[in-house]
């Protein structure tokens, strides 16, 4: 999420720290851990909306609490603070993929039954958008803005791709910042919430609500696993399996299916819902300028708000290390105060899954095209699955490792690096903002209308 920043910084931010020290380190370690604690010691806790029950579980609270400490104007979160949440928070994502990759390789046969289902479910989520949200987008008048901000859920190589397609003056850029920058901050928050109540209210099969979860977000897809697990507990293990192997799907295809076919029809549509609904490139009815007979407003876009550029953290072997074991750590504390017990077993299952997220980083830069979550994914999943003599192995060291525990410190770490984004954060329209949550959902409920298709139901 965050490693996309500096694509998106065009002009000068404020003056930042110039150096990073231990005390920043520290900061953020304890403050993560604090927040992450407080949130499991929270607890769950449900109430009816409606027909539906809103589950409020310890991912909510971290990432809630996190933001209101990466907001706070008494002692705010120094720049060098952020920088190295952020190095955190990259590698502690993929250990919670890695985590969930191991829950995949022993499903691997029954989950092939399911085949048609995890593949129909793609398509939900590469058109649900263009098809559901964009014409929303155009009746509210936000012109070109719409394109951007439907043609997919725009996670970050969206980002870049946009910056190269459409430069950061176009109407297009801004949408894909705007639905980048909401869903980076508060998405995990939202699919939690609507995968909860989706589940609550019982229309939908939680296989397919898990197929649904296949965003290209690890933290959204975080989000929403701990709400359907909670509420389907004895279908928590299938559940974890087939959202992160749709995920998977999604990471592999989702990209190139977006550029080459939701793109290309949401451009299409875009013109026939502007004509249909009267509006300009801009969003300005043609209609009244057609009965006034004045001239339309050339309005020149300016680009979005800049976020805060921190300063800039030097990744060495040693940094590495730290940072690698600094998450290990973290992982482990957060897996003991959830499940009250710790074992050696544990400690070397949190070990192994660093090593394979340290490798699945050096295999990304060795390979760019394929990203560290797919081969965290891959890697994990073969490792474990029951055709290959270590499937014993993983799983006896694995299985006491809590998925969402594991997680619970990334998703802190969001929070903390909000302040980051506050100025871009309060120059989105109200407007962008119901577009980005319809969105959201109109890939999730798409994919999984799909999916409950294709099961059968």
């Amino acid at each position: 999420m965050a490693s996309e920043t500096q694509l998106i910084d065009q002009t000068p931010g404020p003056v930042q720290e110039p150096q990073i020290t231990r005390r920043h380190w520290w900061t953020v370690v304890a403050v993560s851990l604090l927040v992450s604690v407080a949130a499991v010691l929270i607890g769950t806790h449900k109430f009816q909306l409606g027909p539906a029950p809103v589950v409020l579980f310890p991912i909510i609270w971290a990432v809630v609490l996190g933001g209101i400490l990466g907001t706070q104007r008494v002692r705010r979160v120094s720049g060098a603070s952020r920088a190295v949440a952020t190095l955190l928070l990259e590698i502690g994502i993929i250990l919670f993929l890695a985590r969930l990759g191991t829950q995949i390789g022993p499903s691997l046969a029954k989950l092939t039954e399911l085949g048609p289902a995890i593949l129909l479910q793609e398509v939900g989520h590469i058109f649900g958008t263009v098809i559901l949200a964009l014409p929303v987008a155009v009746a509210l008048g936000l012109g070109r803005v719409a394109v951007g901000a439907t043609w997919s859920i725009d996670r970050e190589s969206f980002l870049a791709y946009a910056i190269q397609r459409f430069g950061v003056r176009s109407g297009e850029y801004r949408g894909v910042f705007s639905v980048w920058l909401l869903g980076s901050l508060f998405g995990a928050v939202f699919i939690s919430l609507l995968a909860g109540f989706l589940g609550g209210l019982n229309i939908f099969d939680p296989r397919a609500l898990a197929l649904g979860l296949g965003l290209g977000s690890a933290s959204m897809m975080l989000g929403g696993v701990g709400a359907l697990s909670l509420l389907y507990p004895d279908q928590a293990g299938e559940i974890m399996a087939l959202a992160a192997l749709s995920n998977l799907v999604t990471n592999i295809v989702g990209f190139y299916a977006g550029v080459f076919l939701s793109l290309p029809l949401c451009r299409r549509l875009y013109v026939f819902w502007s004509r249909l609904v009267g509006r300009d490139d801009d969003g300005a009815s043609t209609r009244r300028v057609r009965n006034t007979g004045a001239a339309p407003a050339q309005t020149q876009l300016a680009p979005p708000v800049a976020v805060d550029v921190d300063p800039p953290l030097r990744v060495t072997r040693r940094t590495a290390i730290l940072a690698y074991a600094i998450t290990g750590a973290s992982a482990l504390l957060m897996n003991y105060v959830g499940t009250k017990s710790v074992t050696w077993n544990d400690a070397l299952g949190v070990a192994v899954l660093v090593l394979l997220t340290g490798l699945s980083f050096r295999l990304a830069r060795l390979l760019p095209s394929v990203p560290s979550s797919v081969w965290v994914l891959t890697l994990t999943t073969v490792l474990s699955a029951p055709f290959l003599p270590t499937a014993g192995l993983i799983a006896g060291l694995t299985q006491h490792l809590d998925v969402i525990l594991i997680g619970l410190p990334a998703l802190t770490l969001i929070g903390l690096t909000v302040g980051r984004d506050i100025k871009a954060l309060k120059s989105l329209s109200w407007k962008i903002v119901v577009v980005a949550l319809l969105t959201y959902s109109a890939s999730f409920v798409a994919a999984a209308a799909l999916g409950q298709f294709a099961l059968g139901g």
